[in-house]
């Protein structure tokens, strides 16, 4: 009964009254509006979602170097398309911390490109706009927020981090040789599931992808970012887009032993996997499927251009030596190792952000450039020695 109490009840009527309009509705939906209802979802309504006093931590809440490292991919990306007018768009900019990091380093380390771009920001929520201009206020004339139909034509980079793992999913389920979808319904004990066939769209999204989930097994499909990464291929009519999420290649994702799919909610920095509780006050995510975006990508002129683990990309980008610059300003010992131990979250495999998180870099117009992320990475090994050195 608690649990009941700690909805939305605003929100949970609103669903409530779907349900029974349309005799259930499907979880996507379901997750859309738990999330993006624009009075009572999740990310509309106003409240601390990110950071110690929210409800998870990002790359960007970890320390600014993220940041750092990011703009140096960006000015790479700046010079290989001719040192131009150049557009950073941002989509989903959360508190604004990494577009805040981003400018912050382009204005001391990068003047010239800092003085040629412009920063634009993609964000839904009023809630996120407000924090945003808050929080770059020191670079409000390179700043202006839009819909991403207003980049239309743009040269640059469409960036993302953590985004596309909050699209709504469509919940599957292998059975008896069939695809079925979870429609969320109401039960004696609230709401709950009742599985019906998986219509055409769905079967049709994996025989592109030349895979199905395994017999007895449950996954997600991510409808949404199919339809959001060939919107971005229209959009940009050259350079790059980056996206930075958790998630793996359709063959990892739908692995045979990952029984239960990726599903999982997040409240006060804890984890559970039922979406049916706290219903507009947790959040609600799952893997993303990069094989999909690269795809649905290709159709609309981006080429895959590096696809790789978060600790390989930040490694190519300098972390290490920017690691160790960091370290020597650092006069205080026990300053300098709580620094390196912040600092090993967002490249250590398992129990920090480094493999589970993935860079997508593709191209539109750009040829194939060597990109400074993908340097060797020789390095590792130094940061292991310092560690237990």
């Amino acid at each position: 009964m608690q649990q009941e109490q700690e909805s939305s009840p605003e929100l949970e009527k609103i669903i409530r009254q779907r349900i029974r309009a349309e005799g259930g509705i499907r979880f996507a939906e379901y997750m859309a509006l738990c999330l993006y209802h624009p009075q009572f979802g999740y990310y509309m309504a106003p409240r601390e979602r990110i950071g110690r006093q929210g409800d998870f931590f990002t790359s960007t809440s970890v320390h600014s170097l993220f940041g750092v490292l990011v703009s140096r991919q960006l000015r790479q990306m700046w010079e290989i398309m001719g040192e131009e007018e150049f557009v950073i768009a941002e989509q989903g900019a959360g508190e604004g911390h990494l577009a805040l990091d981003i400018l912050d380093a382009l204005q001391a380390e990068s003047p010239q490109f800092y003085n040629r771009m412009r920063y634009r920001i993609v964000e839904l929520s009023e809630d996120n706009r407000s924090r945003q201009r808050s929080v770059l206020e020191g670079h409000l004339d390179k700043l202006d927020w839009c819909a991403l139909d207003d980049l239309r034509g743009m040269q640059g980079c469409i960036l993302s981090n953590e985004l596309v793992d909050a699209f709504p999913v469509h919940l599957l389920e292998k059975k008896g040789g069939e695809l079925l979808e979870v429609f969320v319904v109401e039960t004696q004990d609230g709401l709950g599931e009742e599985l019906r066939p998986a219509p055409a769209e769905i079967r049709d999204h994996f025989s592109r992808l030349g895979i199905e989930p395994a017999e007895g097994n449950r996954a997600e499909v991510n409808l949404d970012a199919v339809k959001w990464m060939e919107q971005v291929g229209r959009t940009l009519s050259r350079g790059f887009v980056l996206t930075i999420d958790y998630g793996y290649a359709a063959e990892d994702l739908y692995a045979p032993f990952r029984r239960g799919g990726t599903l999982m909610c997040y409240h006060r920095h804890s984890a559970n996997e039922d979406p049916f509780v706290r219903i507009g006050r947790q959040d609600i995510t799952a893997h993303v499927d990069f094989s999909a975006l690269q795809l649905s990508g290709r159709k609309k002129g981006l080429e895959p251009l590096w696809f790789g683990e978060q600790y390989r990309f930040l490694m190519g980008l300098g972390f290490v030596e920017a690691l160790m610059e960091l370290e020597a300003r650092q006069s205080d010992e026990k300053i300098a190792r709580d620094l390196r131990l912040t600092l090993k979250n967002l490249i250590l495999p398992e129990t920090g952000m480094g493999e589970t998180f993935k860079a997508l870099i593709q191209g539109k117009g750009v040829g194939r450039p060597d990109l400074l992320c993908a340097r060797s990475m020789r390095d590792l090994s130094m940061l292991i020695a310092a560690e237990h050195g």
